[in-house]
């Protein structure tokens, strides 16, 4: 059988205020024309279709037109939320939609009840595990602790109880939206850290066949059955050097796994370049980058007058401009900008405490931050469900 594996839709989302609707839509037809003349079986959607839990109308109705051209195709597709989405949203309608091959799987009580999808070769198990938030998961799934971890290996464990009782051979696709640890992060993911931890290990997954991973924007093999595919499309300039692309997969009888990366279409190349304003204006190497979607790092020691007009200039299509000058300086002087840069918001409570009082939190300290960051968390995707 073979599979399409996308994810990291991001449908509604901007690129540093440039709308993406255009190149969501040419990224969808793309897909459309790869399912046509690839042969593909089915398609898996790995979560995070829309960007936020009410998406614009505009990018309903582009979700609309995926749905119907995928349906015309007459090739089932599989699809799960991811912790951008609404799930309760995203899966109205999910059994009428199911009737035209368009298989949604946003309910966690339902993890362990596949998909199934048929080949020359037998049966293929499809099962949905889509972002378990672990304090609104866990007494679903009977854990004591509200973990990443905890939830999915539960929900795995339903899984792998189903697989069991399907007749020998079955082969099995899980299709999960979660940081798998060795997975590498950018900066246009949502943290998800709960409990202090964002990740699990890929053992998590042991026992199937193909784990298609969404969640992480970079497109990584972390086993040769565990796969993320990335984002279609850059969300953040620390996506400069990923190659945007989908898997093609092809899941023998046997239940071995062959992949190839799809590459799809840029709608305008990235660039990082850095140095002083007149190094940027003048360096011949940087011609290359005249049409790319520019963050300009300057050095200069003193800010430079009209900057963002003069680089434009050259560099027309500059998104961001980041100031770092080049001179001596302690830590407590570098930009508030670049001291939050990569931190997650844990890490920023401590430090702030450690600002004003002089000393960083204690262990315990560190727990009820940890408990407030979880809460709120929880809250906000209540608040989300219930709009």
């Amino acid at each position: 059988m073979r599979l399409l594996h996308t994810s990291d839709w991001h449908l509604g989302r901007a690129f540093h205020r440039v709308n993406m609707l255009g190149a969501q839509a040419e990224f969808i037809g793309h897909l459309v024309t790869t399912v046509r003349e690839r042969s593909v079986d089915a398609v898996v959607v790995s979560g995070d279709v829309y960007d936020r839990a009410v998406p614009p109308l505009a990018a309903v109705e582009l979700f609309d037109d995926a749905l119907h051209r995928l349906a015309d195709l007459g090739v089932p597709t599989v699809m799960i939320s991811g912790n951008h989405d609404s799930a309760r949203r995203l899966g109205v309608g999910a059994g009428l939609i199911g009737r035209a091959g368009i298989h949604l799987r946003t309910e966690p009580s339902a993890a362990g009840t596949p998909v199934v999808l048929a080949d020359a070769h037998g049966d293929v198990a499809f099962y949905g595990l889509p972002y378990l938030e672990p304090a609104l998961v866990k007494d679903e799934f009977g854990v004591d602790k509200a973990g990443h971890e905890a939830v999915l290996g539960a929900a795995m464990d339903r899984v792998r109880a189903d697989l069991a009782t399907r007749p020998d051979g079955t082969r099995s696709v899980v299709l999960a939206h979660a940081f798998v640890t060795g997975g590498e992060p950018s900066d246009s993911e949502r943290d998800i850290t709960v409990g202090g931890v964002a990740a699990v290990p890929a053992g998590v997954f042991d026992g199937v066949d193909y784990v298609a991973l969404g969640h992480l924007h970079g497109c990584q093999t972390l086993t040769d059955r565990v796969r993320y595919s990335g984002s279609p499309l850059p969300y953040s300039f620390s996506e400069a050097a990923h190659r945007k692309s989908m898997w093609l997969v092809d899941l023998a009888a046997d239940g071995t796994v062959a992949a190839e990366r799809v590459d799809c279409p840029v709608p305008r190349p990235l660039a990082r370049i850095r140095g002083t304003l007149e190094e940027l204006l003048a360096d011949p190497a940087l011609a290359r980058h005249e049409e790319a979607w520019v963050e300009a790092t300057l050095t200069d020691p003193v800010r430079p007058a009209d900057p963002m007009a003069r680089i434009s200039e050259r560099f027309p299509h500059t998104l961001s401009l980041v100031f770092d000058p080049d001179r001596d300086r302690e830590e407590a002087e570098v930009s508030y900008a670049r001291r939050l840069a990569g931190r997650s918001d844990q890490q920023i409570a401590e430090d702030f405490v450690a600002h004003v009082r002089g000393t960083g939190p204690d262990a315990h300290e560190q727990g009820v931050l940890r408990e407030a960051f979880d809460a709120v968390r929880a809250d906000e995707t209540l608040r989300e469900v219930a709009r």
